[in-house]
């Protein structure tokens, strides 16, 4: 009887690896959120909130990736590094995954468009929010000082999302 010589295997038959599939998303958030880390003396916050918006981002570049759950452990990490009070990240991050959940089971057919003012509204009511709970001790800053932040988030959103898009183009590659 005759040995079949095995050929190697191609890449063509080869599925990615499971770290590649969800290791590039969480680990281009969690970059993200530590870029706030890069030192900047400004008078106003213009940075927008890079790992909230690249979490958005890969919510709506692949719906059913990340699981719901994920704004918990992601946001627990931005809470770490940003110095908003913690918790405040945990629960906004949560709770936009939920809403961009609800919206996904609602709306089937979405275009660029929708998907950036989906995000322009997550973001602007994220920022509020943010503000809201920093302000919930003495503070009292006026929501018009993050009125740059808001417009920089929501300009550099699309950047964002072809980001995310050529990250997804790689994390399914072999």
């Amino acid at each position: 009887m005759m040995a079949v010589e095995r050929l190697p295997r191609t890449s063509i038959d080869k599925p990615p690896s499971m770290l590649r599939l969800l290791g590039i998303p969480i680990t281009s958030i969690m970059l993200g959120s530590m870029l706030t880390l890069l030192p900047a003396i400004v008078e106003m916050p213009w940075l927008p909130p890079l790992g909230f918006l690249v979490l958005v981002a890969w919510r709506q570049v692949q719906r059913n990736l990340l699981p719901v759950w994920i704004g918990l452990p992601l946001g627990l990490f931005d809470d770490l590094l940003s110095g908003q009070p913690l918790g405040s990240a945990i629960f906004l991050w949560t709770l936009s995954c939920l809403i961009l959940d609800v919206i996904d089971r609602r709306m089937v057919w979405r275009e660029i468009w929708t998907e950036w003012g989906i995000a322009a509204a997550l973001i602007v009511l994220f920022l509020l929010a943010q503000l809201g709970l920093a302000n919930d001790g003495d503070a009292s800053t006026s929501s018009s000082v993050i009125v740059p932040q808001m417009i920089a988030s929501v300009l550099v959103f699309p950047v964002i999302a072809r980001l995310c898009e050529t990250l997804d183009r790689l994390r399914r590659s072999t």
